[in-house]
């Protein structure tokens, strides 16, 4: 009988991505930075108290960001093994994942300022 559902190895597939989560957190600036932005973003939707739909955009946006530079980590990563000497179509592909990492953060960029610049403008007029 084949088990559809094994708890052990589920619980072993979050640990490896655990794992994941800690190596990137250790290695990678940019994600760090990335953090840091989510955090911020966090704490200005409690503080100007943005809708529910608001909040499902940030989040999604954070966890946007994050997701593509976790990618673009492994990509590189990967790459370096592929090839350790310099290659230019390896460059291209290194190149072509920080791009998506690029267009991601502006995605989320553009509309933390739709979210959050009208409410500040309001907070600073009513001071």
């Amino acid at each position: 009988m084949v088990k559809l559902l094994s708890i052990k190895k589920m619980l072993k597939s979050f640990g490896y991505a655990v794992q994941g989560l800690r190596s990137v957190v250790r290695s990678e600036q940019n994600f760090r930075i990335h953090i840091l932005a989510g955090v911020v973003a966090i704490l200005l939707g409690f503080y100007l108290d943005i809708t529910k739909l608001e909040w499902v955009l940030v989040i999604s946006c954070i966890t946007a960001v994050m997701g593509a530079e976790i990618m673009n980590t492994a990509i590189e990563k990967l790459c370096d093994i592929v090839s350790p000497q310099y290659h230019e179509k390896i460059k291209i592909v290194k190149d072509l994942a920080a791009a998506a990492v690029l267009i991601v953060s502006i995605g989320a960029l553009v509309t933390g300022c739709i979210i959050f610049i009208p409410r500040i403008i309001h907070q600073v007029s009513t001071f």
